[in-house]
Order: structure tokens, then C-alpha cells, then sequence
């Protein structure tokens, strides 16, 4: 799941680019939308506390003053064996990393992952083709974060590893 401070209107089956921020800074893997609640932050608390990965301390700072919150629920996530660095991404233009999330076309996020290792790997996932061999097995995605070997510096609640992320809406070419 991935949580918004605001509505986020995307329909069902959209693709997802996860970025990890600092200290990763790097495409991680991808994700599909299965569907968006979005409703007060209290009430997105209420239906989606045991999902979300992190304490309701650290709900209601995020959420301080919104007046509506989405939880965006994921479905097929996929991590990539090697995240795509923000070197990478700079490295044939200028790539800003979202804050929370923005829509990107897909040749444009074909662009930017152009050269590297894990490229094919990448638009495999996003296009629902057979998983490549160098995908990696595939850890339960949870409140905005992946969980499983990638860590974080800021652990979550449980024992769980909360790895900071926007996302990439992925749509089609421009």
C-alpha cells in the first residue's frame, strides 16, 4: 500500500514504479493499483492500520492537516534485483524524483532506464509479460515501503523495515 496526503484518482490495473528515497535513491520495483480508498486520514486509519507498516505516531505526522488521504492498494509487486540509481536516471537528462507520486509516460521511463542491467527487467514487469531471470523474489509490499531484504534506516513497527518511497504512475507513450 502506498499512502497519499491527497485524493488519487487512478483506475484499477495502472502500473507503479517504486522509488526509494534517500538513502537508497533508486528505482526499486514495480507494482499494479487494484484500487484506491480514499476518505478522511482517520477514517483510511480505521480500514487500513494493519497494512500500513508504520505507527499511528508516524500516520498522524504524515497525515498532519490533510483534509483527505488515499491508500493506494498494490497488487503483483516485483523487486528489481538491482535498483536503478538516480545517477542513472540523470545521467540523459534531468530526472526529479516525485515527492509523492506523478504520472510519467512510458517511453519517457524507457528512456531514462536506457543501459542499464536491469532495463528489460523494469518494462518486463511493467507490461505484465513473464517475469525476466533477473527479477528477484518478490517481498509483500507494505504502507508505502517494501518489506523483506531492502532496508531502510528508519525501521518500522513489529520489526518491520520501512523503506521510504513515491511512485511513478506509469501511463502510456507520449
Amino acid at each position: 500500500m502506498e499512502l497519499r496526503r491527497q485524493r488519487v484518482a487512478v483506475p484499477p490495473g495502472t502500473p507503479v514504479v517504486l522509488y526509494a528515497t534517500s538513502p537508497v535513491m533508486a528505482l526499486v520495483g514495480t507494482a499494479r493499483v487494484a484500487r484506491v480508498d480514499t476518505a478522511s486520514p482517520a477514517e483510511v486509519w480505521k480500514q487500513h492500520r494493519a497494512e500500513t507498516g508504520i505507527s499511528r505516531a508516524e500516520y498522524d505526522t504524515y497525515m498532519d492537516g490533510a483534509a483527505q488521504a488515499s491508500a493506494l492498494l498494490l497488487e503483483s509487486p516485483e523487486r528489481l534485483q538491482e535498483p536503478v540509481p538516480l545517477a542513472h536516471l540523470r545521467a540523459g537528462g534531468t530526472f526529479h524524483p516525485p515527492q509523492s507520486y506523478r504520472y510519467i509516460a512510458e517511453d519517457v521511463l524507457r528512456d531514462l532506464v536506457a543501459g542499464h542491467a536491469m532495463a528489460n527487467a523494469l518494462l518486463d514487469q511493467l507490461s505484465g509479460t513473464a517475469p525476466s531471470a533477473s527479477a528477484a523474489p518478490t517481498p509483500p509490499v507494505v504502507g508505502g515501503a517494501v518489506r523483506g531484504s531492502l532496508r531502510s534506516t528508519s525501521g518500522g513497527p513489529n520489526g518491520h523495515s520501512v523503506l521510504r518511497s513515491s511512485a511513478l504512475l506509469v501511463g502510456p507513450a507520449s
